[in-house]
């Protein structure tokens, strides 16, 4: 392909990504729920010097890590406090950078081709852009996936070759541990990469074994200190040892609802029942017609749930007393099913993850479903469902295709991708609420997999550079 044709390609590329933006920006800037939570722990770490909320004084918590605060905070700083519009341009030129990045990626795996056409992939997908302009860590979690990516990569290639320098280590180390302070998930970004690492310094011979270890370990220390500070902080501070962000966000002198957790996952599977049920417990009226005909087994339990929704609704508080009788309705449907409760729901709700349309933030209804409610929205809704699917298929064919293909040289990238990608599916079986965005962090992997699968079958390593 002629190089002035590809940086053509490039360029009309990335301005159609921040066309649709703009766009998306113009229609629905969305700076409300987690983001004026994130926005008041930045405000107060600039204000108070204090990481915690502003409730009867600067109370500190460790609900939330600290390193999207942290961003939100440099952004308060420079460009005023609260500016959340400021912070969403950031995150759109941050979003474009991705889409750069990984098309640079994949020009280095599979030619000048591969990365254009994996940058127009990145660069109209409307599932990662929807994000950049929300005010919550997902456009930085992806940059970090994609930039620990790139920086394994250029590693792999000069150790490859017997360049032993550790900057390119030091990079992903940096990139790994800022993923971790984002979202304690993205443990697992750090859990694919640090093994390839180690194997990749193990292999090569000609040295002593420590300089072998070196890169792997300097990668590790740099996610391991921040997280013995905060794990210190929490220590000092709550008394209790805590190195990542708690499962159910809360703090240590707050209770969490088990009962109520595990009765949930006896039944819910998609973001509606998210959305209706799992949010509003503890400070919403709960709808008995919200819950599916499988959150009942027989007519009794159907009773016990009416009766138990009725006097939750009463005080619209959680109690111990709401909390040990959820808890004794979800026992009973787990000993009468448990290949439902351990295997099929936690399946069903991850490939619910997957595959619904991801229109959470769009002024489109839940229930897409429901053509006769609302025939044009949800015929929108279907398209982005198709367009979704259409990006995992392709994604499956590329990944089925990469050995065959001169891409298949590198190995270690490879399995650290598709770990990265096997771990977090993993993680999602173990979640009790479905949230599309949950998957969100796969997707520069999926883009990559996909472009390659758009590449020509007859295109020859010479004709791809």
């Amino acid at each position: 392909m002629d190089e002035r044709r590809s940086g053509y390609g490039w360029g009309a590329a990335l301005v159609a990504g921040a066309i649709l933006r703009l766009l998306i920006f113009h229609i629905r800037p969305e700076v409300r729920g987690d983001a004026l939570m994130y926005g008041s722990l930045a405000h107060n770490m600039v204000a108070h010097h204090v990481y915690g909320f502003t409730q009867q004084g600067i109370q500190p918590t460790l609900i939330r890590l600290p390193g999207y605060p942290l961003f939100l905070a440099a952004c308060f700083a420079v460009f005023g406090n609260a500016n959340y519009l400021a912070v969403l341009w950031i995150q759109m030129v941050i979003d474009l950078a991705d889409c750069a990045l990984l098309g640079i990626l994949a020009s280095r795996l599979a030619g000048r081709r591969a990365g254009l056409i994996t940058v127009w992939l990145a660069a109209l997908c409307p599932f990662t852009a929807n994000y950049s302009v929300v005010a919550i860590a997902e456009t930085l979690s992806i940059f970090c996936v994609v930039l620990a990516f790139v920086s394994l990569e250029r590693w792999e290639a000069q150790w490859r070759v017997g360049r032993r320098r550790l900057g390119w280590a030091v990079v992903t180390g940096c990139t790994l541990s800022y993923a971790v302070l984002l979202r304690p998930d993205q443990g697992l970004l750090a859990a694919a990469i640090i093994p390839v690492m180690l194997w990749v310094g193990l292999r090569r011979g000609g040295q002593t074994l420590a300089s072998r270890l070196l890169p792997a370990v300097v990668a590790s220390l740099m996610i391991v200190l921040p997280l013995l500070a905060w794990t210190a902080r929490n220590w000092r501070t709550f008394h209790v040892i805590q190195p990542l962000a708690p499962r159910y966000a809360n703090d240590p002198d707050e209770a969490v609802p088990y009962g109520f957790q595990r009765w949930y996952r006896t039944w819910a599977i998609g973001y509606k029942a998210t959305f209706d049920v799992y949010w509003n417990y503890d400070d919403s009226p709960l709808n008995l017609a919200d819950l599916p005909p499988r959150a009942f087994d027989n007519p009794q339990q159907f009773a016990q749930t009416r009766a138990l929704y009725a006097r939750y609704n009463e005080v619209v508080t959680a109690t111990p007393e709401f909390d040990r009788a959820f808890a004794r309705i979800a026992e009973e449907r787990i000993t009468d099913h448990p290949l439902r409760y351990y295997l099929a729901l936690p399946v069903a709700r991850e490939m619910n993850m997957w595959l619904r349309p991801r229109v959470e933030l769009m002024r489109l209804p839940i229930d897409w479903w429901n053509v006769r409610a609302h025939p044009m929205s949800s015929a929108e809704e279907i398209a982005y469902g198709l367009l979704n699917a259409a990006y995992l298929g392709l994604a499956i064919l590329g990944a089925l295709g990469w050995r065959r293909r001169e891409w298949s040289g590198r190995g270690a990238l490879a399995f650290a991708m598709l770990s990265f990608v096997a771990l977090r599916c993993m993680l999602l079986l173990t979640l009790d609420n479905s949230e599309p965005r949950y998957t969100l962090e796969c997707f520069p992997v999926v883009i990559l997999l996909a472009a390659f699968a758009l590449l020509p079958r007859w295109l020859s390593s010479s004709d791809s550079r």
